[in-house]
Order: C-alpha cells, then structure tokens, then sequence
C-alpha cells in the first residue's frame, strides 16, 4: 500500500485508483478523548476489514474554550458482498 501524504491539509491518500462508497467520522473535544481518538480509528479500521481505505483527513477546530480534532476515514466497501 502506498500513501501520499500532504502535511499542509493534514490527508493522506492511500488509494487513488478506487472510489470511495462510504465514511466515518471520529471527533473529540475533550484531552482523554482526544487522546484516545488514533486508537478508536485503528480498532474501527481492524475490526472492519471489509473495508479498503481511501483516503484519511485529519481536521483540528478551535475556539475560545474548546479544541476539536476529527478524523474523517473514506472507504470503499463491496455493497454485493454485505448482502
């Protein structure tokens, strides 16, 4: 698997030759949470590996009080074989 990583935007596209069919999103805004956050995408991405990653962008929020980080994970998933 190869990946091209842009640090300006925070993606990385992993699969450039396949469409991406679906997504999820992980956001925190609490530190624990935010803290947890890499490891709840990376139990997400074992525990479905009938999904084939796209692309992953990471996005970070700010106000005065809160700070947001989300973790956006594209895929593709053969619709055919869920049935």
């Amino acid at each position: 698997m190869s990946a091209n990583l842009s640090n300006q935007t925070g993606q990385i596209t992993v699969r450039k030759d396949l469409k991406f069919n679906g997504l999820k999103i992980f956001s925190a805004t609490m530190v624990a949470d935010r803290e947890q956050l890499g490891e709840k995408v990376t139990n997400w991405i074992t525990n479905n590996p009938q999904c084939k990653l796209t692309e992953i962008v990471v996005t970070q929020s700010s106000d005065q009080a809160f700070h947001c980080v989300a973790i956006t994970v594209f895929f593709h998933e053969d619709l055919a074989a869920r049935r």
